[in-house]
């Protein structure tokens, strides 16, 4: 009987067993154990949670031998012989804090064979070659490394370590496990266990029944490399169940070894992550809810048919728990999995409890992955099917329910009671760009497998998502199954009509801007020997103007070179560099308007290096790391601009969007205090014009400081069509509008113009020995001797007119 065994408690303690030295033998070198092979059975109780070898006879290709290591998530068996440099292997999972039979057979012409609980999980018959070297040392030991080096330990218990110089059979396997478990039958458990086995054992139970069943199971799905045959066997399965009540051991020993053979079947090589593999996939989640629920029908109620029974587990492909609920129970809800993120949960009033019910959940780890390619027109999925030319794609874990009797749920999903299905979104890192892409359109659907066709189709017939974010969704439907969330991502595309409009309108505004921009320059140096537009504020147009034009000229450009040409990577970065130094001539000229109407603070010669250094120093900066970290998002895709794909795009958003918000601080403080002085004008000279006033000076302010960008962070989606037109007309026409407010219908501009003229005129008429006098002279204003001089405006140079707020337009 397997009792406490030896505890080995890992690091911390740094203890193991050492069975001695096996140079030259069977246990060291498997090529010495001869044609009957060798088999290696031991009762393991595991609590490690870090990466360590349980049980090793030697090294690898150097001194032949075998091992078994394990780690926190899987573990494998595997043995080496060193004369033609092969190695077999198998994964197993690894048992958990339970006594779990662990055993394994090798013969040179079979391989390795792996059984566990007495029922044959796994196997590895051909081996591979391999050049893998390790230890040298023959040694036996269980709980670390044969490496004296190694210096790892285990953390668990052992017990009945038990070695035969020979392959046991599967019979012999099922009998010394019974043997050694206490069951009812006993066989010899000495090494010594005899070759062919008594014909006086014929009479089988439900155990060898079941295991008969998985064992030819095994075979048939190892023995073929087509997964479709491999399905036909699965389906079989629940008629050649016996009509027997099981034992709750043989159900749960049953249960792994059919789970690990649907592994096996999604382990081939057909089996792939593609659209081709997904009847495969449905049949086999349709084959596993048959056989669980068959299952669960044929649970042994003891020790009373009155008592709530259950079974759960974990394995590779699902986690699973089965239950048989007697008549008259009270069940006030029932939810699976118990804990976690990710559950069905059923009321306890959709429960009749008239009769026995049973329950069979599964949680199924990786079929999501082989449903990433689905085509709307092969789903029952009204809503997706609009968008036929965009693929759908499982976005979460598959979850079942099945419930018998079918709980009496409410028909209309407004009402009460419904099933509740939550599930959390998992999304690799294309899925999740594409679904935080706002010019994309995400449809999240609360779908299920409909095989009511034989065929498992998606449908959402009878479910309803009514919560949940991008991060996880909420599902109620009126009817059980195989549960998860579908997603569709459709990109968000103008007709061609609007993309005709918003391109004509683009090219048009640029146009007039790029024409308008260049008088605007032009002006400003001609002018700029005139003491009022010789000043900082002028300066600040003439950059921004500049900005502004090299950025709209590179653009209409840039539409003639293809995406992913070394032009078209140039021109993204050139335009990145210069629609960056617009923002931040826009930046400088909210700072200085702040600086002249809010706080004056600063001369103009201290504030000369340091705008400068914003609004093209920043730039320069952001350009070149981004440049340095991501180049490869340059004039790649689209068009020759930064990616939208990989996050590149806010080395330009996030400068703009701080630039906008500090701007329109800066503009409502401004028109506060505009507001406010009106208001007062109102009341000392009854000037009722100080809305109008107000507005006029919004207007003018508006074009230098770039609020207008405003609207390209409101035209995100199909939805906002509107302000996609208001986007193009106002950033198109951006330069228009200073040309317009501050240079056309700028008096100062146009006092200077009027200067400007008059000097030519004088120049012209070969007046040279006249003084010319500064430009408020009464000379220069065209005033007669004795005459009052006529100021060109309000605040001349005494009331440093540099730094007043340019409302001239106005």
């Amino acid at each position: 009987m397997v009792n406490k065994g030896i505890y080995l408690n890992g690091d911390n303690g740094g203890t193991f067993l050492h069975f001695g030295n096996y140079q030259n033998s069977c246990i060291s070198d498997p090529t010495l154990c001869g044609p009957e092979g060798i088999t290696f059975s031991f009762f393991w109780k595991n609590q490690e949670s870090e990466s360590r070898f349980a049980i090793a006879s030697g090294g690898k290709v150097i001194s032949n031998g075998f091992s078994v290591y394990a780690n926190a998530y899987a573990g494998y068996v595997e043995f080496y012989t060193r004369g033609n440099s092969r190695r077999w292997r198998a994964n197993i999972n690894i048992p958990g804090p339970f006594w779990t039979h662990i055993l394994f057979t090798w013969t040179l012409t079979d391989g390795l064979k792996i059984y566990i609980n007495g029922t044959f999980n796994t196997s590895d018959p051909t081996g591979n070659v391999s050049m893998n070297y390790g230890d040298p040392y023959p040694d036996l030991v269980i709980g670390t490394g044969n490496e004296q080096s190694y210096g790892h330990y285990v953390t668990g218990a052992f017990d009945e370590f038990v070695i035969w110089e020979r392959a046991l059979s599967p019979e012999e396997i099922l009998m010394y496990y019974k043997a050694a478990i206490g069951d009812t039958l006993t066989y010899p458990t000495t090494p010594s266990v005899p070759k062919e086995v008594s014909s006086t054992m014929q009479t089988l139970g439900v155990t060898d029944v079941s295991y008969s069943i998985i064992t030819k199971l095994s075979e048939e799905i190892h023995g073929s490399q087509d997964p479709v045959p491999m399905l036909g066997s699965l389906e079989s399965l629940p008629f050649s169940l016996p009509n027997k009540t099981i034992p709750h051991d043989t159900a749960n020993n049953f249960t792994q070894a059919f789970l690990k053979s649907v592994e096996e079947v999604l382990s081939s090589e057909l089996a792939r992550e593609d659209e081709e593999s997904t009847p495969v996939v449905s049949g086999l989640i349709e084959t596993v809810d048959n056989v669980m629920v068959q299952m669960v029908s044929s649970l042994d109620s003891s020790p009373s048919p009155r008592s709530l029974i259950s079974l759960g587990g974990k394995s590779f492909v699902a986690d699973y728990s089965l239950m048989k609920i007697p008549q008259n129970y009270n069940l006030p809800h029932y939810r699976f999995p118990m804990q976690g993120k990710n559950y069905i949960s059923v009321p306890g009033e959709a429960f009749t409890m008239q009769s026995q019910t049973t329950i069979v959940g599964l949680f199924y780890h990786n079929m999501h992955n082989y449903y990433r390619e689905i085509s709307p027109l092969r789903t029952r999925i009204n809503e997706a099917a609009d968008f036929k030319d965009h693929k759908i794609q499982v976005a979460s874990f598959l979850i079942s329910l099945k419930v018998e009797p079918s709980p009496a749920l409410s028909v209309n999903l407004s009402g009460a009671p419904l099933i509740k299905i939550v599930l959390t979104h998992i999304l690799n890192r294309d899925q999740q760009g594409q679904a935080l892409n706002q010019s994309n359109k995400v449809f999240l659907y609360c779908a299920f497998l409909d095989y009511s066709s034989k065929v498992g189709v998606w449908s959402n017939e009878g479910c309803v998502r009514s919560g949940g974010n991008m991060s996880y969704s909420v599902c109620l439907c009126n009817h059980l199954t195989n549960f998860a969330i579908l997603m569709q991502v459709v990109p968000m595309e103008l007709t061609k009509a609007h993309q005709v409009a918003l391109s004509t309108i683009s090219y048009i505004g640029c146009s007039i801007s790029i024409f308008c921009l260049t008088i605007t320059l032009v002006t400003f140096a001609i002018l700029s020997s005139v003491s009022t537009i010789r000043n900082q504020r002028y300066h600040i147009h003439a950059n921004l103007s500049f900005a502004i034009l090299v950025a709209q000229i590179l653009l209409l450009i840039s539409f003639r070179f293809d995406p992913g040409t070394l032009p078209c990577k140039v021109m993204a970065v050139l335009l990145h560099f210069f629609f960056l130094s617009a923002f931040a001539w826009m930046l400088v000229e909210g700072l200085h308007l702040y600086s002249m109407v809010i706080k004056v603070f600063g001369s103009e010669g201290s504030k000369h290096f340091y705008y400068y250094g914003i609004g093209w120093g920043s730039p320069l900066v952001i350009c070149v790391v981004s440049m340095t970290s991501a180049l490869d998002s340059y004039g790649e895709v689209g068009n020759c601009w930064l990616s939208l794909k990989n996050g590149a795009i806010w080395a330009f958003v996030a400068p703009a969007l701080f630039v906008i918000v500090v701007n329109i601080v800066i503009l409502i403080s401004v028109t506060r205090i505009i507001s406010r002085i009106s208001s007062e004008n109102y009341k000392v000279h009854g000037d009722a014009n100080a809305v109008k006033l107000t507005a006029k000076a919004v207007a003018v302010l508006l074009p230098i400081l770039g609020i207008s960008w405003i609207f390209g962070v409101l035209a995100i989606n199909d939805h906002a069509l509107m302000f996609q037109y208001m986007f193009a007309v106002f950033n198109s026409l951006q330069g228009f509008f200073i040309f317009l407010f501050h240079c056309l219908l700028n008096s100062e501009v146009r006092a200077a113009f009027k200067h400007k003229t008059k000097v030519w005129s004088l120049t012209s008429s070969s007046i040279r020995n006249i003084n010319v006098k500064p430009f408020n002279s009464d000379v220069m204003n065209g005033n007669r001797g004795g005459a009052s001089p006529t100021k060109m405006n309000t605040w001349d140079k005494s009331t440093n007119s540099a730094n007043r707020i340019d409302l001239s337009a106005v």
